[in-house]
């Protein structure tokens, strides 16, 4: 009888869980919605302001948001604090998406607009709904995790296309060659697949990239999922 009890238990805890992540999706459509145009700028939540990729991610986002794009972040410190700095002195709307974790995160100081999530799938919802574009900044698993996550649901028709930036070449450059080698050549991947990721240097090129997409597919006011 107890035992019956307890599985009854986990079974209504099953069903309520559920319901907390549709609470947490319809906040995040509600509080988001409208932010078209906009840019997802991912990256190391360890990074410091004295790296010059922490100053490239803030210029990224700055040339990105006088060209009205809002920028979409993480919500965290690092290269998410950047970007959010970038977009605040642009005059955009800066956004920070954070997620609870034991051990590392909070909100900047810089996103005007802060949503909080327990759950990571809804979050990662909501960073790829709204983009026009994402840049891929220099990190770690996080940032690994959210890159081959988006070029799947890209390449399997998912989402619609958009640009997939990847800025430090000398940083992606391995990741790149360990694609193109060990990955495609057994057929793993094809080249079209390669083709969906774009490499930069500079946050002009990051900006033209952006622009001469968004422009060439009308996308006024649509993001990646419908």
């Amino acid at each position: 009888m107890t035992e019956r009890y307890e599985i009854n238990a986990l079974e209504k805890e099953e069903s309520w869980r559920l319901f907390r992540y549709l609470g947490e999706l319809v906040e995040g459509f509600d509080k988001l919605s409208g932010i078209e145009p906009a840019v997802t700028i991912y990256g190391a939540a360890v990074a410091t302001q004295d790296q010059t990729d922490y100053q490239n991610a803030r210029q990224i986002a700055f040339l990105l948001g006088k060209q009205g794009f809002n920028i979409v972040t993480g919500g965290g410190p690092g290269m998410m604090e950047a970007a959010n700095l970038g977009a605040h002195e642009a005059g955009v709307k800066s956004i920070g998406l954070n997620i609870q974790l034991p051990q590392e995160q909070k909100c900047n100081a810089y996103s005007d607009l802060n949503i909080s999530f327990n759950h990571f799938f809804v979050r990662k919802v909501m960073l790829v709904k709204y983009a026009t574009a994402f840049v891929i900044m220099p990190g770690g698993l996080g940032t690994l995790d959210e890159l081959t996550e988006v070029l799947t649901l890209i390449q399997t028709n998912k989402i619609k296309p958009f640009p997939v930036i990847l800025f430090n070449s000398s940083f992606w450059r391995g990741f790149l060659d360990w694609l193109q080698t060990t990955v495609l050549l057994p057929g793993y991947i094809s080249e079209t697949d390669l083709q969906l990721l774009r490499l930069s240097d500079q946050p002009s090129d990051v900006l033209d990239i952006v622009s001469s997409w968004y422009l060439r597919q009308a996308i006024v006011g649509r993001g990646a999922i419908d």
